[in-house]
C-alpha cells in the first residue's frame, strides 16, 4: 500500500473530564464510579471486555436492559476521559463505540430471539426448511466501523425466507414476517427506550426498503425486488456501508450476492457523480434553511460546507464509480477507503494526507461537541462559555483559534470536493450563436460554421455530422442522453480544429468521423457520456489520440472502458510489471469460480496497460524497440497469469502448481511484439504422474480458450501453436524429454531457424531452464560439414514464403518483399545456425539488430554492411509501426520512403547466399 502518514495524534485537553456535563452527572450520581472510571481509563478501549463489564452489572441483580445502559454510560465516560487526556486517538474512540454497538445488538438479539422462540417456535424457511435468523444490518458510521460517541445507529432488519414458525403445543404460530417484525420492535425498544439509566443507542430505521412506510423487517425476496424496481441512487451510497452484525454466514453471503450488484456496477459508473452532486445540494439547502431559522446553530461540522459529509462523499464517489471492477474499493471505512485511493493513484498521497488530517480534526471536534451533554449534535453550541470549553477540549486557547483552524480544514475539503463535484455541464451558449442542433437541417449553415472554426474539409465534415446526429441510433436516445451528446459534439468541434492545427497532421473530417464513431458506440452508455462531461480535459485527450492514430480510434471505440485511462496522467509511465502481476493475481483469485469474470479481468487489465503504452507511444515517449519490450513483457505477465489460474480451474488436477511451461516463438520470442501480434507458443511439461499428459493437454486447451474466447471485453491474443513438434499432426503438449528427442532427431531446419527466436515465457522455471539448455545445444550444433544443405534449406523456405505472399502493387511490402524484414530475419537465423558452434554468444536472444552488429564484429559479415542492414531493420520496423497505427492492414509504403535500405539488405543477402 502507498505510504500515507498517520493523521495527527490527539492533543491533551486543557479542561478536566467533568467539563462534560454528562460525565459530571454520571460521576455525581454514585461516588464509587470515580474509582471504576479511573481503573478503566488506564488501558486502551481496544482491550475492553464488554461481556465482563455486562456480567458485573447483571451480577447486581439488574435486568439486561439496565445493565447494558450502565455499561454504555461507563464506556462513554471512559472515552471522554481518555480522549480529553490525550490517551485515545480517533481510531480508538470510533472502534470502541462500533464494537460496543455490535455487542449490544448481538446480546439483545440473542436474548429476545430466545424469548420469542419459546413463545412461538423457531421460524422455518418455506423453501429450504432451515431455521431462520434475523440479520441486523448496521448502516452508516457503525457499518463503516467509525461510530460517534453520541450517534444514533442506522439499522435494517432482514431475514432469508418467508414461512412460519414451527410452533409446538402451547405455542402460538406466527408467520416468519410477523415473528421478525416483533423481534425488530423489541430490539429497537431494548436499545432506544429512555429509562432510569438512560438509553443504549437511538435507533433510526429510515434506511430500510420503502423507508418509514415499509415493513420493519424484510425478506431477501422483498429486498431484492425493492432494489431492482425502486432502488435510488442515494440508496446505493447508503448501502455501501451496510454490514451484517448478526446472522448466519451463509445467509449473509446470500444477501451480499443480492445487494452488491445494486451498489456496484460492472462498468465504470461516472453517472454517480451527478447523483451525489444532487444529493449534496439537497443536504446543503436543508442545512442553510436550519441556519437561517436558528442562527445560533452555525458551523455544522458534519453537513456544512467542507464538513465530514463532503469527505465521505469524496471517498465514496470513487467506490461507486469503480467498486464494481475493483472489489478492494468496497471498503466500508472512510479512512481506509482514502488510503486505498492513494494506493490506486486516484488521489495523490498529499491530498489523502490532508483529507485524513481534516477528517480527524472534524471528527474530534464533533465528539467534543457531543461530550458536553451526550447529545447528537454537529454544530457549535450557542453559549459562549460552552464554545470556549469546546475550544480548550481541542487544545486551542480560545474560540477564535478554534474557528481559524476549523476554517482552514473546511476550506481545503471544499476545494477538493469542488474539484470533483463542481457542475461541469457545458455553459449556456451565446444567444446570438445558433445551437448545433439548429444547423443540422441546413447543410450550408453547418458548412459555414465549420469553416469559421478552421476546418479545411467542411463539406465532408458537415455531411458526416448530419448523417450521424440525425441517424436513428442517436435520435432514439433518451432526451437527457441526446442533450448531453449534442453538448459534447458542440464542445468537440473547436477542439478538433485546434488539435489538427497543433499536430500539423491529420484531417478534420477524418478525426471528426473517428470521434463520431466513438460517440455512436457509447451513446447508450450514459456512464461514458458522464465521464466526458464531468472531465472535459478527457475529451481533448481523446481527440488528440484519435487524430494521431486511426488504430487507436478503433481500439478505443471497441473498448470504451479505456476512456478511464485518459482521466489523468496515470499513464505517464508503464506500471511496474511485478506490481501489475500481483494486482492481477489478486483480482483473479477474488473471482475464482467465475470464469467469465476472470476472462474479463484479464482482458481489461491487458487493454488498460496496452492503452497506457499507446498513449506514451503517440506522445513520442517510446522508441519502437522499447515499446516492443514493454508489450512483450506485458504478454509474458498475462501468459503467466492464465497458466496459474486456468490450472486452478482444471478438474482432477494432481498438484497445486503445474510442472508446465509456455515457450514463446516468433515476435513474442524475440521480444518484438506489436499491438496486434498473435502469440506463437508451444507447451512443455515435466511430470512423471500417470495422469499428467491428459491434465496438461486440458490445461493447454483451456489456455487457448482463455486467450482467444471473445467476451464483452474482447479477446486477449490469437494463439498459433503450429511450431509444436510435428506441427498440426503433433500432440498439443510435449514432455521436455520428447521435445529434446524431436529437436535432436526429427526437426526440420526451419524449426531450428524458429528456435533462434524462442525463449521460456511463463510457467515452471525449471522446465524453462531445461528448454534453454536444449535450445543452446541445438543452435550450437556443428553444421560446418553441411553448410550447403543449411544454406539451401534456408533459401528454399524463404522462396516458399515469398511465393505465398506475392505483392502485385507498386508499393514496397516491408515484411515480404525482397530486401524487406523477413530477408533480414532469415539472414540472422542462417548466421546463428551456421556459426554458433564456433561463436556460442550468437545464441543469445538479443534481437536482430544486436545480432547483426555482433556478426559484423566477429567478422562473419562485413561490419559496415551489418550496420547498414541493422539501420534498415530499425527503419522498417518504425515504418511498419507507423503504418499500422493508421489502421492499414498491409504494411506497404512508397518505395521512396525507404531510400537505399532494401539495396543494403539485398547486398547482405547475396553475400550470405549468393545470387
Amino acid at each position: 500500500m502507498t505510504e500515507v502518514s498517520a493523521a495527527p495524534q490527539p492533543v491533551p485537553s486543557t479542561v478536566p473530564v467533568t467539563a462534560s456535563r454528562f460525565v459530571a452527572r454520571w460521576l455525581g450520581a454514585a461516588p464509587e464510579r470515580a474509582e471504576q472510571l479511573a481503573s478503566l481509563s488506564t488501558v486502551s478501549l481496544a482491550d475492553a471486555d464488554f461481556r465482563a463489564l455486562l456480567e458485573g452489572e447483571l451480577a447486581k441483580g439488574l435486568p439486561l436492559e439496565r445493565a447494558m445502559r450502565r455499561v454504555r454510560n461507563l464506556l462513554i465516560s471512559t472515552i471522554v476521559a481518555r480522549d480529553l487526556g490525550g490517551q485515545a486517538d480517533l481510531d480508538e474512540v470510533v472502534t470502541a463505540m462500533t464494537a460496543f454497538a455490535d455487542f449490544a445488538i448481538q446480546t439483545h438479539v440473542a436474548s429476545l430471539m430466545a424469548e420469542l422462540v419459546a413463545a412461538h417456535g423457531m421460524p422455518v424457511g418455506e423453501d429450504s426448511g432451515r431455521p431462520q435468523h434475523l440479520i441486523v444490518l448496521a448502516m452508516g458510521k457503525q457499518g463503516g466501523g467509525e461510530l460517534n460517541v453520541s450517534s444514533d445507529i442506522d439499522l435494517i432488519f432482514v431475514y432469508p425466507e418467508d414461512g412460519d414458525t414451527a410452533a409446538e403445543a402451547g405455542q402460538r404460530q406466527l408467520s416468519n414476517h410477523e415473528f421478525f417484525i416483533r423481534l425488530g420492535r423489541r430490539l429497537s425498544a431494548a436499545l432506544s427506550e429512555v429509562i432510569e439509566d438512560g438509553f443504549v443507542f437511538r435507533v433510526d430505521m429510515a434506511l430500510r426498503p420503502n423507508g418509514k412506510s415499509g415493513p420493519l423487517a424484510a425478506s431477501f425476496g422483498m429486498v431484492e425486488e425493492y432494489l431492482i424496481v425502486q432502488g435510488r441512487e442515494w440508496e446505493r451510497y447508503a448501502w455501501v456501508k451496510a454490514r451484517a452484525v448478526t446472522g448466519e454466514p451463509d445467509d449473509i453471503a446470500a444477501l451480499d450476492a443480492i445487494v452488491q450488484p445494486f451498489i456496484f456496477r460492472r462498468y465504470l459508473d461516472f453517472g454517480v457523480i451527478d447523483a451525489i452532486r444532487t444529493m449534496h445540494a439537497q443536504i446543503r439547502a436543508e442545512v442553510k434553511r436550519q441556519e437561517r431559522l436558528h442562527p445560533e446553530r452555525s458551523h455544522n461540522v458534519k453537513l456544512g460546507r467542507g464538513g465530514i459529509r463532503e469527505i465521505e462523499f469524496l471517498a465514496q464517489v470513487f467506490q461507486l464509480i469503480r467498486g464494481g471492477r475493483d472489489p478492494a474499493l468496497r471498503e466500508r471505512s472512510t479512512r481506509k477507503t482514502l488510503l486505498l485511493l492513494a494506493e490506486r493513484e486516484l488521489l495523490t498521497v498529499d491530498t489523502v494526507e490532508r483529507l485524513l488530517a481534516a477528517y480527524t480534526f472534524l471528527r474530534n471536534l464533533e465528539h467534543r461537541l457531543q461530550y458536553l451533554e451526550d447529545a447528537q449534535t454537529h454544530t457549535l453550541p450557542a453559549s459562549d462559555d460552552d464554545r470556549l470549553t469546546v475550544a480548550r477540549m481541542m487544545g486551542c486557547p480560545d474560540e477564535a483559534t478554534l474557528l481559524a483552524r476549523l476554517e482552514e480544514q473546511r476550506t481545503y475539503v471544499a476545494q477538493q470536493f469542488d474539484a470533483i463535484f463542481a457542475d461541469k455541464e457545458a455553459p449556456e451558449p451565446d444567444p446570438d450563436t445558433p445551437a448545433l442542433v439548429d444547423d443540422l437541417d441546413n447543410l450550408d449553415a453547418l458548412t459555414e460554421r465549420l469553416a469559421g472554426l478552421g476546418f479545411n474539409d467542411t463539406r465532408a465534415a458537415a455531411g458526416r455530422l448530419t448523417t450521424t446526429l440525425q441517424g436513428t441510433r442517436l435520435t432514439s436516445l433518451p432526451d437527457f442522453s441526446r442533450v448531453r451528446l449534442l453538448a459534447l459534439v458542440e464542445a468537440a468541434l473547436p477542439l478538433i480544429a485546434t488539435v489538427v492545427k497543433d499536430a500539423g497532421m491529420g484531417s478534420h473530417a477524418a478525426t471528426l468521423g473517428r470521434l463520431l464513431d466513438l460517440f455512436e458506440a457509447i451513446a447508450r452508455r450514459s456512464a461514458y457520456l458522464a465521464l466526458l462531461t464531468e472531465y472535459p480535459h478527457t475529451l481533448e485527450r481523446v481527440i488528440r489520440m484519435i487524430n494521431a492514430s486511426g488504430w487507436a480510434a478503433t481500439f478505443l471505440t471497441q473498448h470504451p472502458i479505456l476512456l478511464d485511462e485518459l482521466l489523468d496522467d496515470r499513464n505517464a509511465g508503464a506500471e511496474a510489471l511485478p506490481q501489475l502481476a500481483a494486482s492481477l493475481d489478486a483480482q483473479l483469485t477474488d473471482a475464482a469460480g467465475d470464469t467469465e469474470r476472470q476472462l474479463d479481468i484479464l482482458r481489461e487489465t491487458h487493454h488498460a496497460q496496452l492503452f497506457r503504452l499507446l498513449a506514451l507511444d503517440l506522445a513520442g515517449e517510446l522508441s519502437v524497440e522499447h515499446l516492443a519490450d514493454h508489450l512483450s513483457a506485458l504478454a509474458d505477465t498475462i501468459v503467466g497469469a492464465v497458466v496459474t489460474h486456468a490450472w486452478r480451474a482444471v478438474n482432477g488436477r494432481h498438484r497445486e502448481v503445474p510442472r508446465f511451461a509456455v515457450i514463446a516463438y516468433g515476435k513474442l520470442g524475440g521480444k518484438e511484439l506489436g499491438y496486434v501480434s498473435d502469440l506463437d507458443v508451444i507447451f512443455l511439461y515435466e511430470d512423471d504422474d500417470g495422469d499428467a499428459p491428459p491434465l496438461y493437454a486440458r490445461l493447454a486447451q483451456r489456455f487457448i480458450t482463455w486467450m482467444t474466447a471473445p467476451t464483452p471485453a474482447g479477446i486477449l491474443f490469437d494463439i498459433d501453436i503450429a511450431l509444436r513438434p510435428d506441427g498440426a499432426s503433433g500432440m498439443l503438449v510435449s514432455s521436455i524429454a520428447a521435445f529434446e528427442r524431436y529437436q535432436g532427431e526429427a526437426a526440420w531446419i526451419w524449426e531450428h531457424q524458429a528456435l533462434t527466436r524462442a525463449r521460456f515465457c511463463a510457467g515452471d522455471a525449471a522446465i524453462g531452464a531445461r528448454f534453454e539448455a536444449i535450445r543452446e545445444q541445438v543452435l550450437r550444433k556443428d553444421r560446418s560439414g553441411q553448410a550447403d544443405v543449411l544454406k539451401n534449406e534456408v533459401m528454399q523456405m524463404r522462396a516458399r514464403m515469398h511465393g505465398a505472399n506475392l505483392n502485385r502493387s507498386t508499393q514496397f511490402d516491408l515484411k515480404h518483399d525482397a530486401g524487406g524484414m523477413i530477408d533480414i530475419e532469415f539472414i540472422v537465423q542462417y548466421l546463428v545456425l551456421r556459426h554458433a558452434h564456433t561463436y556460442p554468444q550468437l545464441t543469445a536472444n538479443a534481437g536482430n539488430i544486436a545480432l547483426l552488429h555482433l556478426c559484423g564484429e566477429l567478422g562473419l559479415i562485413d561490419a559496415a554492411l551489418a550496420s547498414q542492414v541493422a539501420a534498415a531493420y530499425r527503419a522498417m520496423r518504425k515504418l511498419q509501426h507507423s503504418v499500422r497505427l493508421q489502421s492499414h492492414d498491409k504494411t506497404r509504403v512508397e518505395r521512396t520512403q525507404l531510400g537505399a535500405h532494401p539495396d543494403s539488405v539485398l547486398r547482405l543477402w547475396h553475400a550470405c547466399f549468393g545470387d
